[in-house]
């Protein structure tokens, strides 16, 4: 059964076009694809008015200093050198230097167990003062910052200050404003992440496949053919209960980052836990659309044949990594780079053994995965803030020069000496361990998290290098080195399948249904496929959930939601 439509990745061929053409392309104005998305139809006038007389003049370096305050919730891996901290460190320093922008943190917090989100919270609801500019990833944090009122219109700001460089890096997805949009406001800039990070493929062990005579699997039939050789007939003699087949996990959610049985319900025409465009171009749960029973019922059929753990409810991403590190799994489904970890660490396998393959289609020839958001979180920007424009004066310059730095170029092999890289006495960069005091991961040093991301660039980057190309530019240097040697070949699979791409097509803030039932409609749904997983609920349970579901604050969530598609649309 066909669930989701081509509607539902308009998005993703748009990209695809904007992939073949974009090096052609000279970003100019405010950018068509997200003014077209967010403006208000009714007055052309007083938005060119309000783009007109936001913020102040943009410049290349201020004279005297302006002030940027900010606040920090700094990763617990993140490591610092020189008595340095994350408010007085080389790239605070640089900022000044070079911009005459003074970044001031008003606190900073080690983001364990949510206590950047926490101390936030508690920051807002106590009057006290917030910064100029916020960096959140937490999508429920992020609404509540922008229904708090505290924060400005940004889009306006970025119409009129934004690079042609981030300008065209946003076109490639005007979706990715749809998020922070408050009755046709822009009241958040969508920091973007590279595309497809975390798209699924199967990472297969091409030694077993090899020993036992047999080829990738394209169909699930195959699938279930490959999954029986390799624990029956082990090339490597390891015991059927030794085997993990297929090494997947569902503890929170059927679609996690890795490890996720959600492109098995692909191949049936339906991708679970998130809003797919449904045959009549609205928006459905994609967990409650009658193609679920078909992929339910083959995770029952394949736990009960030992093909995939059987405590599968229990394992999360990382769990289902431990078997495939060990020597012990025969696939495992996630992302393109999964090469460089964690499956580079699978030391007792010989090299190359783990290769990427085309996710398998279903009986019918459907396809389908979940399609990754080109966004990592938002930046946000005080009402209060004097000088809005500083802002763009520095992450201009990141987009220009830093986000994909050309041969040549001042950034070329690094961004600051002696912490992301050095030069020996040869006058030859060197990285790692190489480096005096070690190497810093100095772009999360940066105001905006990982500096700058030109969504397409990377996978740019890997197809050149998969095509023969030697690493030239600092991304493609960047791949080569650190993403793992199958990488650029997986990035070439993943891209093969472009059209299987399905986002999760509602953005919004939570409903107001959304806030007092989902919680609740969440548990009824992992408790039901367990169940019906266990062979403790048959198969028909699912016709009682999708009841129990609508009835139970589904109906309201679904009309809702596609309330605020019909806005957005």
């Amino acid at each position: 059964m066909e669930a989701f439509t081509r509607k539902g990745i308009s998005a993703s061929v748009a990209f695809a076009a904007a992939f073949t053409l974009l090096a052609g392309c000279t970003g100019n104005g405010a950018g068509g694809g997200s003014s077209a998305t967010a403006d208000p139809p009714d007055s052309a006038s007083a938005q060119e008015s309000a783009v007109e007389s936001a913020g102040g003049e943009l410049k290349e370096t201020y004279d005297p200093p302006v002030t940027i305050t900010t606040a920090w919730g700094v990763d617990p891996a993140l490591k610092f050198k020189n008595g340095e901290t994350i408010e007085n460190n080389v790239a605070t320093k640089w900022a000044l230097d070079k911009f005459g922008i003074d970044i001031k943190s008003l606190w900073s917090v080690t983001d364990t167990n949510g206590a950047f989100a926490t101390k936030l919270r508690l920051t807002m609801s106590s009057g006290q003062k917030m910064p100029d500019v916020l960096v959140v990833g937490d999508k429920l944090l992020e609404q509540d910052l922008i229904d708090s009122g505290i924060f400005q219109e940004a889009g306006t700001l970025f119409d009129k200050y934004a690079s042609d460089t981030w300008k065209t890096a946003m076109e490639l997805d005007p979706h990715v404003w749809d998020p922070y949009i408050r009755d046709g406001k822009r009241m958040g800039i969508p920091i973007l992440d590279y595309a497809y990070n975390h798209d699924y493929l199967l990472w297969i062990r091409q030694d077993w496949l090899d020993k036992l005579g047999l080829q990738a699997p394209k169909t699930i039939d195959e699938l279930e053919t490959v999954m029986d050789a390799f624990k029956n007939n082990n090339p490597d003699g390891l015991k059927p209960e030794e085997v993990t087949p297929l090494s997947i996990g569902f503890k929170d959610t059927l679609r996690t980052w890795m490890g996720s049985p959600s492109w098995l319900f692909g191949a049936y025409g339906t991708i679970p836990n998130q809003w797919n465009v449904a045959e009549d171009g609205s928006l459905e749960y994609g967990s409650t659309n009658p193609a679920m029973k078909q992929g339910l019922a083959k995770l029952k059929e394949w736990r009960e044949k030992g093909y995939i753990p059987q405590e599968v409810a229990l394992w999360d991403a990382n769990k289902t990594a431990e078997p495939a590190v060990a020597g012990t799994a025969g696939i495992i489904p996630g992302p393109y780079w999964m090469s460089g970890w964690p499956l580079g660490d699978t030391a007792i396998v010989p090299e190359g053994a783990w290769k990427p393959h085309a996710i398998p289609a279903g009986p019918d020839g459907t396809a389908g995965r979940h399609g990754t958001h080109f966004t990592n979180g938002v930046i946000l920007i005080n009402k209060d803030m004097e000088h809005p424009e500083a802002l763009f004066t520095y992450q201009n310059y990141v987009y220009d020069h830093l986000a994909n730095p050309p041969a040549g170029s001042p950034y070329e092999i690094g961004l600051f000496k002696g912490y992301d890289y050095d030069i020996d006495e040869n006058g030859e960069p060197v990285y790692g361990d190489d480096i005096e005091g070690g190497t810093v991961n100095v772009v999360r040093y940066l105001l905006v998290r990982d500096g700058a991301r030109i969504p397409d660039a990377q996978m740019k980057a890997l197809l050149n290098l998969a095509d023969g190309k030697e690493p030239s530019t600092r991304l493609e240097k960047e791949v080569a080195n650190n993403y793992g040697v199958e990488t650029p070949g997986a990035a070439k699979v993943l891209l093969s399948q472009e059209g299987i791409s399905y986002k999760n097509m509602f953005t919004g803030p939570p409903t107001e249904t959304m806030k007092s039932k989902l919680d609740y409609l969440n548990k009824l749904e992992n408790q039901t496929f367990n169940e019906i997983i266990y062979g403790q609920k048959p198969i028909d349970a699912f016709d009682a959930f999708v009841q129990s579901w609508m009835s139970g604050g589904g109906a309201d969530i679904t009309r809702e939601v596609n309330e605020w598609y019909a806005n957005i649309k």
